[in-house]
């Protein structure tokens, strides 16, 4: 993969999330993927927006763990 979209944030800044739970939606070349949360807290900061191109490796948002 070289680079994925991303379509749609199931979660806003603000919102809780359970580690496991979809997140984000991206799109490749390929196949659309949902995210996972990597850990549950909440979700402080989105760094990708709806729209916008992520490389891999790039950090798509930032989770507060409490």
């Amino acid at each position: 993969m070289a680079e994925a979209e991303v379509d749609q944030w199931l979660v806003g800044e603000g919102d809780l999330v359970t580690e496991g739970s979809e997140v984000c939606e991206i799109t490749t070349d390929k196949a659309t993927i949902g995210v996972q949360a990597p850990a549950s807290g909440t979700l402080k900061r989105v760094l990708v927006p709806n729209g916008a191109t992520a490389e891999p490796g790039d950090i798509l948002g930032i989770i507060e763990s409490p």
